[in-house]
């Protein structure tokens, strides 16, 4: 992961733009943890573009801001575009190609097709600001599930502020909003606001999928995700949870530790050999599993084992990076991104995790309550359009923190389209051995995972760490907050007002963070259970006035359940 820094609608007439100049700079170094291999600036009197790169493919050349040289068009990214070499076959016209960047071919897109056609050509995950001298026009645009962030924000002369992370628009504007994903955004037609170029059939109000269940489809889908997202020229890592969903990426990544991309011209991987990764307090539930599955595949395997005092120690560090004060994104945040230093310090830049495939499949265990295939694919399709707030934020900041990038090919589009169309009713779990969550997904790899991984309960990442993991985190809040300060919580906090001692806690650290009250804004704040919508709350009279985002909270469902 890059980190982009734009800042745009400037005026000469009324800035000074040699001293926006050296406030992007400021800015972007607020992103250096996301791209510490090399820095770039563009700047003329109109637009600023700041770049922070991560070094992964083409790790010799590449350095951003990318020029069109033959229109001067300009390009700061933070992507992978997986079908770039496809895409780059199909150009109509001729181009200067100056690298081997797998994002230069937007620049050339760009010149080509509208950006709703061109978008939705690309395979891959992407925040960009793309801007054009000539006319003093730019565009936009985030990935169709938003695994990539990227903020917008205003200051007091309506210049405009695009970035990867809140962090660096902090201090400098008034306003600040996520950039919603699936969209672009065009200089020269603002009247028009944020324009929506994914639109994918089964996202659409009211449609219930009706395909037939494939399981050879399904496996070679997401076969070819997995090989998609393989490409890159550095050392790379398996995150192992110890839950199905990972193990299933691990699984088909080792099929291609010998030569990643196929039609590659550089012939085999540089690093063939296979790393993988699990983290959790000492003995816990995820571990065994996650080192199982790694003696399967011929993993070279590293368990990380972190302490209780040493995840409260971060809790601080993980808020200000992950800017959020979810209280499920924080409880699996905090292993994470301790692992991910670990990894980092080994070597590794690119990881593939297995984030997605509960959004898919209903795979979280309060999904054992919908009453119809339709409420079951309605809540999927809701759940997978918020998944930037959550887990997609979770894993690419958590991972950014340390200048590693985390992959997600459960997300990758084309395998949305055939898991996304399959009938939900099929989808339907219920608590017997062979027809529990995401039964689909596990008969589709019958025998790449040991049968006893392949077939074992979800267990929720904060969970999976140890379960000691959470009740110490309640127990650290109950010390830190008083009951007269959770009584006057309404005051304290008079929007997304803190229903528990946990929730006020992490607010609290949000904001010696986030003063501003724009940044609230930015952060998700509605009721669920073991990671439910608010709608799936009416699925089970349980569920009622109850707010427990771990999965043990689904009474009869959980094997350890409270």
């Amino acid at each position: 992961m890059c980190g982009i820094l734009a800042i745009l609608d400037i005026d000469p007439a009324r800035s000074n733009s040699g001293e926006l100049r050296r406030q992007a700079l400021s800015m972007a170094r607020k992103l250096r943890h996301r791209g510490p291999d090399w820095s770039g600036i563009f700047s003329d009197e109109h637009a600023i573009l700041a770049h922070e790169r991560l070094s992964i493919v083409d790790v010799e050349h590449g350095a951003q801001p990318l020029v069109d040289t033959l229109t001067g068009n300009l390009l700061t990214v933070n992507g992978e575009i997986y079908n770039h070499a496809e895409l780059r076959k199909g150009l109509r016209e001729p181009h200067d190609f100056q690298t081997r960047s797998d994002c230069e071919v937007i620049l050339y897109l760009y010149d080509e097709a509208s950006p709703k056609a061109f978008l939705n050509a690309m395979n891959g995950i992407f925040a960009f600001v793309l801007y054009d001298p000539r006319n003093g026009t730019y565009l936009i645009a985030r990935d169709p599930i938003g695994v990539v962030p990227l903020y917008l924000g205003w200051d007091r002369q309506e210049h405009l502020y695009v970035a990867s992370e809140l962090k660096a628009l902090a201090g400098h504007c008034e306003r600040i909003q996520e950039f919603p994903a699936g969209c672009y955004y065009q200089g020269h037609q603002k009247e028009k606001g944020f324009q929506r170029y994914y639109e994918p059939k089964w996202a659409e109000p009211g449609f219930v999928p009706s395909r037939p269940y494939d399981a050879e489809a399904l496996r070679k889908a997401l076969t070819e995700a997995v090989h998609r997202q393989l490409m890159c020229d550095v050392p790379y890592g398996l995150l192992i949870s110890g839950g199905v969903d990972s193990s299933i990426i691990a699984a088909i990544a080792a099929r291609y530790r010998e030569n990643r991309v196929e039609e590659d011209d550089r012939g085999p991987a540089w690093w063939p050999r296979i790393h993988s990764f699990a983290v959790g307090l000492k003995d816990a539930p995820d571990l065994a599993p996650a080192r199982r599955v790694a003696e399967h595949i011929g993993a070279i395997h590293h368990e990380i084992h972190f302490t209780v005092q040493e995840g409260l120690d971060a809790l601080s560090d993980v808020i200000y990076h992950l800017e959020t004060f979810d209280i499920t994104t924080i409880r699996a945040s905090t292993p994470m991104f301790l692992m991910m230093r670990k990894i980092r310090a080994m070597g590794i830049k690119m990881v593939l995790s297995g984030e997605g495939a509960d959004e898919i499949f209903g795979g979280y265990l309060y999904f054992h309550k919908a009453p119809s295939g339709p409420a079951l694919h309605q809540e999927t399709v809701t759940k997978l359009s918020k998944l930037h707030l959550y887990d997609c934020l979770r894993a690419n900041k958590s991972a950014a923190a340390w200048s590693v990038e985390a992959r997600v090919p459960f997300l990758d589009r084309e395998f949305l389209d055939v898991a996304m169309n399959i009938d939900p009713s099929l989808k339907m779990p219920r608590n017997t051995p062979r027809n529990i969550e995401k039964h689909l997904l596990r008969q589709a790899f019958d025998g790449w995972i040991p049968d006893e991984v392949l077939w074992r309960q979800k267990e929720q990442f904060s969970d999976g760490v140890g379960y000691g993991w959470i009740n110490a985190l309640k127990a650290h809040a109950e010390a830190e907050v008083s009951d007269g300060m959770m009584r006057g919580a309404g005051v304290r906090f008079p929007v997304k007002t803190p229903l528990t001692k946990e929730a006020y806690l992490y607010r609290q650290l949000f904001e010696s963070h986030y003063p501003m009250a724009t940044a609230v804004n930015c952060v998700p704040f509605e009721a669920s259970v073991a990671c439910s919508t608010p709608a799936a709350l009416a699925w089970d009279p349980s569920f009622k006035d109850r707010a427990d985002p771990s999965g043990r909270a689904v009474a009869g469902v959980h094997d350890q359940a409270y």
